[in-house]
């Protein structure tokens, strides 16, 4: 069985991305999670990247959250936004949400408050 991960060019990998979606990109918040979101006109569709604190927990939690985090994102890529690059940030709170179903409706939410979703999806 092949599972079919989160495709390579679209992650956003190197120190300098990162920073420039920190530095120029704009913020939005939930309990959970922190997305910074910064337009690239020179990419064809988006990047994303994930940040999950040591504070969160030991690795094993930590690459949970973020295979979780990128099988949200995959699941609906083909409504978010070209031309753009993303960090999505785990919270503390997040280890709260029980289910799968929880932790979807708050990631797809906090996505939609940061405009990442194509008009008329979701």
């Amino acid at each position: 069985m092949m599972v079919i991960g989160m495709q390579r060019h679209l992650r956003l990998t190197k120190r300098d991305d990162f920073n420039k979606v920190y530095r120029f990109g704009k913020s939005v918040a939930n309990q959970q999670f922190v997305i910074y979101c910064f337009g690239q006109e020179k990419i064809e569709q988006f990047r994303m990247g994930v940040s999950v604190s040591k504070k969160i927990g030991n690795a094993v939690v930590r690459n949970r959250l973020r295979r979780l985090i990128k099988e949200v994102v995959r699941l609906h890529q083909t409504q978010v936004v070209s031309h753009i690059d993303f960090i999505v940030i785990a919270r503390k709170p997040v280890l709260q949400l029980v289910d799968y179903d929880q932790f979807e409706k708050s990631l797809l939410h906090l996505m939609r408050k940061a405009k990442l979703f194509e008009k008329n999806t979701i």
